[in-house]
């Protein structure tokens, strides 16, 4: 698989990473042992950019993703992230953090859980708005320098939050929700990223899971699938999206490929600074996410996609309302 570089940074990835979250926590239950397969076979097919994060499960996602590189540490760019605080088993239920002594020990707890002795990408998961944003990355400043991370990262940014960042200590990427249906970061963020020179990592490239097509009614989902809880999954909203998915479907017909590889080669197509990170617990919907790289979309359809899907054609917010604050911090 083609490599792309993650910013300005010295990191090269895969063109298509692999979102890991889905394979501990949110979307119903859980297999280690397909998990372990799944990721074995994406640094066999060439896939090495792995994401996680320390409130997976929470933290069983990096133990299991330690598991899997066992021996293979070598072959995997590896991004965590810290900042987000949960309280018992609901994902609702959750605070934020960026305390530099906080930073300091996730990191370390991270560290611990994943086996490794240093982080290739360390994310602040989310903005903590109590807590100056010049400090946070202060404190990953100094894991950087202490060789327990390469470079270091911010999800779900403002523009605001990034300049002021970058002001500490070089930011190699920004995480944020980017596909079909939820272009956002297009207005502010995207074109401070390319003034400063900051990758994009793109989680949710699939619309989680929606823009597969594969999801035809609330019924398809586990009852403790996390979501249920999301207001693109509920009521009028869900059948709206559906509709879009009906256009996505159609469009997919006519390069000969799935609705999912349609939309991974759309962000692809977007510009080669931007790096998916699709998730999967299936060797073989890894392989279908991974024929994207393969599909080429000319002007004249990527101009015909923004026609029929425009910005703003998502119907509901991205999350329930208590995590919602979390965004744009």
């Amino acid at each position: 698989m083609n490599k792309r570089r993650i910013g300005s940074s010295s990191l090269e990835v895969s063109e298509i990473g692999l979102g890991c979250m889905g394979m501990s926590d949110f979307y119903g239950p859980r297999d280690d042992q397909e998990s372990i397969a799944t990721i074995h076979h994406a640094l066999d097919i060439g896939i090495n950019f792995l994401d996680t994060a320390d409130m997976y499960g929470p933290f069983t996602n990096e133990q299991l993703v330690g598991r899997a590189i066992a021996g293979r540490r070598d072959e995997v760019v590896l991004a965590t992230k810290f900042g987000f605080v949960r309280e018992g088993s609901n994902p609702n239920s959750r605070s934020v953090s960026g305390d530099p002594q906080y930073v300091r020990e996730a990191c370390d707890a991270s560290l611990k859980r994943l086996g490794v002795d240093h982080i290739d990408l360390y994310y602040q998961h989310r903005v903590d708005p109590k807590v100056p944003i010049e400090d946070t990355v202060g404190a990953m400043k100094e894991l950087v320098e202490a060789g327990k991370v390469r470079f270091i990262g911010l999800s779900e940014a403002s523009a605001d939050s990034i300049r002021r960042a970058q002001s500490v200590h070089p930011v190699a990427a920004v995480q944020t929700e980017y596909s079909l249906w939820t272009r956002d970061v297009e207005e502010e963020v995207l074109p401070v990223l390319r003034e400063l020179g900051i990758g994009l990592v793109a989680y949710s490239p699939l619309g989680r899971g929606f823009l597969t097509g594969q999801i035809k009614s609330p019924a398809d989902l586990a009852e403790d699938d996390y979501r249920r809880t999301m207001p693109r999954f509920q009521g009028e909203n869900f059948q709206a999206n559906l509709d879009l998915v009906r256009h996505i479907e159609e469009l997919a017909k006519t390069k000969n490929c799935s609705p999912a590889q349609l939309a991974l080669a759309w962000i692809l197509a977007q510009g080669s600074d931007i790096v998916p990170i699709p998730g999967t617990r299936n060797a073989r919907r890894l392989d279908e996410n991974a024929g994207a790289a393969d599909i080429t979309l000319s002007q004249t359809e990527l101009v015909e996609i923004d026609r029929i899907i425009p910005k703003s054609a998502a119907q509901g917010d991205r999350y329930a309302a208590p995590s919602m604050k979390w965004l744009n911090g």
